[in-house]
Parts: structure tokens; sequence; C-alpha cells
């Protein structure tokens, strides 16, 4: 039909291999065909990782990995966005779309990361400023593009800090080299994603169609007929011991 030049798009004889998008007008035999092109949004899960879980497939020490959590998935595999280390739980994002994983993590994009730290002591003013002005660490110079103060009591003092960057132990080794102890550490947000309230630690959560679209800079999916909305569940896979007596 190609051949015998049948088909036309946008008013020209088509061509062998000639590929067509949403703004093409097609016509056979000069009739116009409507044509429907479905969208392949990538899926996001939103995990809330546990202190002692590692961000790997695999450890020789044999140690919880957080993808033994994760729901199965039909084609290709889960990526972890970012890590968080062995100490460090909260926020943890997956996906099953190498390009949005990259979007998400390559430093360029400069997508800012949200913590909570409690320390053993208080900050100064003047230690406030070095960690916000930028400080020199042994793979270079590292500085929160905020630090604000969380309150706290006795010697356990809260603060929130973001930065956009994911170096290896980025916020402990700021906070050590001005002499404290970060005894606890936890990602809340990523980006424009926020840890939801009621995500309890060891559980997931699929986000929806149309979050992950706006997460990725695509059009917003087009409901179908009679599909049902509403929120994701979370959902756990196993139990988790439960929470400390600290909380956010």
């Amino acid at each position: 039909m190609v051949i015998a030049g049948r088909i036309s798009v946008n008013g020209l004889p088509a061509d062998l291999g000639q590929k067509i998008g949403p703004g093409d007008r097609v016509k056979v035999n000069g009739k116009l065909i409507p044509l429907r092109f479905t969208q392949s949004t990538p899926r996001v899960l939103i995990y809330h990782k546990p202190e002692g879980e590692i961000v790997s497939r695999q450890d020789p020490e044999g140690r919880a990995s957080v993808f033994e959590r994760l729901p199965a998935i039909r084609k290709g595999r889960w990526i972890a966005v970012g890590r968080l280390d062995f100490n460090t739980s909260g926020l943890l994002l997956f996906t099953n779309d190498g390009e949005l994983a990259n979007r998400l993590m390559h430093p360029r994009y400069e997508v800012d990361r949200e913590y909570a730290v409690r320390l053993l002591g208080q900050l100064s003013d003047e230690q406030i400023g070095e960690l916000t002005a930028g400080i020199q660490l042994e793979d270079g110079v590292a500085r929160f593009d905020s630090l604000t103060d969380a309150g706290g009591e006795g010697v356990n003092h809260w603060y929130r800090v973001t930065l956009a960057e994911g170096r290896n132990r980025e916020v402990r080794r700021m906070f050590e080299s001005q002499g404290f102890t970060v005894s606890r550490l936890i990602r809340v947000r990523y980006g424009p994603v926020v840890m939801p309230s009621k995500l309890k630690r060891g559980m997931w959560m699929e986000m929806p169609e149309g979050d992950v679209c706006a997460l990725a800079g695509l059009p917003a999916p087009v409901p179908r007929p009679g599909a049902r909305t509403g929120a994701a569940r979370p959902r756990r896979t196993q139990n988790i011991a439960p929470r400390g007596k600290d909380r956010l």
C-alpha cells in the first residue's frame, strides 16, 4: 500500500519505514485515519528505608538489602535513585526507567535533597556560616544550601539541611568537620518528592501516574474510561522493628 502511494502523511506520499507521531495526519486512500498513541509512563516507588539496610543487591557481609523489600517487576529492574548509607534512614526512590534515574541523580540537574539531622550538641552561628558558605573536604568543597535549627532537648539537637549533591556520607562528613557527631540522619525530601507521613519504615508505595509524569516532565496522562483513581496505599513486605522514642 505504501509503494502504491495509497498512504499519505501530512499530504505527502508515505515512505517505507517512515515514523509518525501524535501530530501527524495519516490518510489511507484519501480517508483520514484516527491514531491513538499510548504513553509509556515510568514506574516510581517511594520507599521508607530503615537503618540497617544497604542500597545494593549484593553484600559480602550478608546484610539486609533494600531490594529485598520491593515488589517483583515484569520487565527491567528497579534502579535506586541515589543512595543512603547503612545507618541512614528515610526517603529512597526507585524507578524502572534509566533516563529518569539519571535525570534525578545527575549533578547538572541540581535536584536538592533535604535531611533531618540530630547532633550531639548545638552549632554556633559561626559554624552555621561556615557550613553554608562552604568547607573543604577530602573530595572537594561542600556546602549546605540551607541549614535551619529544628530544636531539641538535652544534648540532642535537630537541624534541617538541604544540598544538591549526593557524595558519599557528605552530610555526616560536613558535621564531623566541625567536631560534631551525627547520631541520627533521615532524608525527608528528594527534589519535589516529600516523604509521606503515613509511610512507615520498611514500607513502600507506588507513585501515582500523574505525579510520575510531573516528575519526569511528561504530559499528564489521559484518564481511561472506567479507570479507578485514588492515592496509592503503603505496602509492607515484612515486619519491621518499631520506632524508637525519637520522632521527627
